[in-house]
């Protein structure tokens, strides 16, 4: 899946589209530390995480924009380190409002669901 990441405060500085895999296992999306730099986008704290593996490590978070397949969201992201793979994590597909085509490896738009009170008659 090709994803484009733009910075927040200024959408002109946006990356070249980069190959991520799907990952509806990992909550953040995870692209490498250098391309989210490149466009300005700062790291704000950081977070550890269990890997497949039962590793545990410590990345920085900030925020962009992604955009893939015409969905675009904001999202916290991981700058990943070298090694790590490049993902695309469930958090960035429920902001796409999309699902994953496992079979047609694409993204389905979804319903949103909204809570509400009672209807006013």
């Amino acid at each position: 899946m090709s994803v484009v990441a733009r910075d927040i405060k200024d959408e002109s500085l946006s990356s070249a589209p980069l190959e991520a895999l799907v990952d509806t296992g990992s909550e953040l999306s995870w692209l490498p530390k250098e391309l989210l730099a490149s466009i300005s986008i700062t790291p704000l704290r950081k977070r550890s995480f269990a890997t497949a593996t039962q590793q545990l490590v410590t990345r920085e978070t900030g925020y962009a924009i992604l955009a893939a397949e015409g969905f675009e969201t904001v999202d916290e992201v991981v700058f990943g380190e070298p090694g790590d793979l490049t993902l695309l994590g469930v958090r960035t597909l429920e902001g796409f409002g999309v699902m994953v085509d496992n079979i047609a490896h694409r993204f389905v738009a979804t319903t949103t669901i909204v809570a509400a009170g009672p209807t006013r008659v």
